[in-house]
C-alpha cells in the first residue's frame, strides 16, 4: 500500500519565528481541512440547521473503521437522506438542558458528531453537496461535515446493518481501523483521527466515572454529562446521588494522553539511538517513547523514559513537533534529546523489559535506511532493502520524522 503524504501547512510563511526556529512541522494526522467551530457546539439551531442541510456530507464509521471510495486513499460521505432511517430527522432539535431533562435511559441513539465546516473549499466535492447551496449560518459558510456512528449495536442494529449494506451496494468499502492499514490523504487521515477518537472514547465512556450510572452524549458528541433524573419508568425519577452533580462542572471530556517520543542524538552528534520491541520484523528499529506522567514536565518525561528503557542519560531536551494519535488516544509529543557524554551514553536494558534491543547507529547507517529500508510496520521491506540492513517506520509516523530531521542536521544550527 502506498505511503500517504504528509499535511501541507497553509501558514507556512517567512516570519521572525520561522527564521530562528525554523518551519513548523506538520505531521500525519494533523493538518485537518475543517473549521471545528468548537463553539456552536451548544447551538442545537446551528447543528440541526447544518445536519439537515442538503449540502451535508456524513462520514461513517463501521467498529471506529472509515468508509472509503474503491480507492482507500479517499473518505466516501453518506447524505441525510442515506443516515436519517438510523439517526432520525432532528437529532439535534433539542437544548442540552431540554436532552437532560428528557433522558430516558431505554433509549439509544448513535453518537453523531460535527467534525466542522469546510469554509475554505479544501475538500473535493462529494455527491451531497453536487448542485447544493452552500450551507450558511450567520457569517460561516461552507459545506458542513459530520460523522456517525453505525456499528450496529442493540435497538439500532437493523436500521445500522441497513445503513452498511446500502454503501456496500454503492461500491464503498468500510476499511480496517489499524493504522498499519492507513492510506488516506492527509487532510482526510486527520478527519478521520477526530472521528476515530471521539467515537471511540464516547464507546469507552458509557457510563459516569463517579456513580456507575450511565452517561448521555452531548455536545456534538464532544462531552458526555450524567443527567439528575430518568424517565425509563414513564415519569420523571431522581436518579441516584452523583459527586458530579452540584458541583463547577457535571460534564466529563474526551481523552487524550500525552506521550512522549523522542530522538535522542549522542553526546559528539554523530550517532543516533535506537530501540526495538521483540514483536517488530526483523530488523526493524524506532524511536524510544513512553507515557508522560501526572506532575512530570514534557522534558523530564522525555530523560525518565529513555533512562528506564535504555539505561542512557540524556541531557538537553528540544521540543519537535507533536502528532495526535487516536489508538486509541494519545498525542505524541515529539522531541530531539542528546545523550551526556561518556557514561550517559552507557546501553543498559535491564531497567525496563520493554525493549529487546537499543543501539547506536550512524547518522550515515540511518540515512541510508530512509532511503532503503522504511516501510509500514506490517508490510515487507521495501525494494531495495538489504537483508539485515536497519529498517525503519514510514513518513506518516513522527518517529520518522523524528529521525529525518537529526540526519537533515535539525537542531545542528543556533535555532536550538
Amino acid at each position: 500500500m502506498p505511503i500517504p503524504d504528509l499535511p501541507v501547512l497553509e501558514h507556512d510563511e517567512d516570519s521572525m519565528l520561522s527564521r530562528k526556529f525554523g518551519r513548523e512541522v506538520a505531521n500525519y494526522l494533523s493538518g485537518s481541512p475543517l473549521n471545528r467551530l468548537s463553539f456552536l457546539r451548544t447551538e442545537h439551531a446551528f447543528l440541526q440547521s447544518a445536519f439537515s442541510h442538503p449540502s451535508a456530507a456524513f462520514l461513517l464509521m463501521n467498529n471506529l473503521g472509515p468508509l472509503t471510495k474503491d480507492d482507500p486513499t479517499h473518505l466516501a460521505f453518506a447524505t441525510n437522506a442515506d443516515v436519517v432511517p438510523l439517526t432520525g430527522a432532528s437529532p439535534f432539535a433539542k437544548t442540552e438542558a431540554d436532552l437532560i431533562s428528557d433522558y430516558d435511559s431505554r433509549e439509544t441513539h448513535p453518537v453523531i458528531l460535527f467534525l466542522g465546516l469546510d469554509d475554505k473549499h479544501r475538500l473535493p466535492s462529494h455527491d451531497a453537496a453536487a448542485g447544493a447551496e452552500p450551507f450558511s449560518y450567520r457569517t460561516y459558510k461552507g459545506i458542513p461535515y459530520f460523522a456517525v456512528d453505525v456499528t450496529a449495536r442493540g435497538v439500532n442494529a437493523e436500521a445500522a446493518n441497513a445503513l452498511i449494506a446500502a454503501m456496500k451496494a454503492k461500491g464503498f468499502t468500510f476499511q480496517d481501523s489499524s493504522p498499519r492499514h492507513m492510506a488516506l490523504h492527509a487532510g482526510q487521515a486527520a478527519m478521520y483521527g477526530q472521528a476515530r477518537a471521539l467515537l471511540d472514547w464516547n464507546a469507552r465512556n458509557p457510563f459516569c466515572a463517579q456513580c456507575g450510572q450511565p452517561t448521555l452524549s452531548v455536545h456534538a458528541g464532544t462531552k458526555r454529562v450524567c443527567p439528575p433524573t430518568d424517565k425509563a419508568s414513564g415519569t420523571v425519577q431522581p436518579r441516584l446521588p452523583c459527586a458530579t452533580r452540584g458541583t463547577v462542572s457535571n460534564l466529563s471530556f474526551p481523552r487524550t494522553d500525552p506521550t512522549v517520543i523522542m530522538a535522542v542524538v549522542s553526546a559528539d552528534g554523530t550517532k543516533i539511538l535506537l530501540g526495538r520491541q521483540k514483536r517488530w520484523p526483523k530488523d526493524w528499529y524506532s524511536t524510544l517513547a513512553g507515557f508522560q506522567e501526572p506532575g512530570e514536565s514534557i522534558e523530564e518525561a522525555v530523560r525518565r523514559e529513555v533512562w528506564e528503557e535504555s539505561g542512557v542519560t540524556v541531557g538537553r531536551v528540544v521540543l519537535h513537533s507533536s502528532q495526535p494519535w487516536p489508538f486509541p488516544a494519545s498525542l505524541m509529543i515529539g522531541a530531539v534529546a542528546q545523550a551526556l557524554p561518556g557514561d550517559g551514553e552507557t546501553i543498559f536494558l535491564g531497567n525496563d523489559a520493554e525493549l529487546e534491543s537499543a543501539k547506536w547507529f550512524p547518522l550515515a547507517e540511518v540515512e541510508e535506511a530512509l532511503v532503503k529500508g522504511v516501510s509500514n510496520l506490517g508490510e515487507k521491506a521495501p525494494e531495495g532493502h538489504v537483508d539485515g540492513a536497519l529498517r525503519l517506520p514510514p513518513q506518516t509516523a513522527i518517529a520518522n520524522r523524528l529521525i529525518t530531521a537529526v540526519v537533515e542536521g535539525w537542531g545542528s544550527a543556533p535555532k536550538i
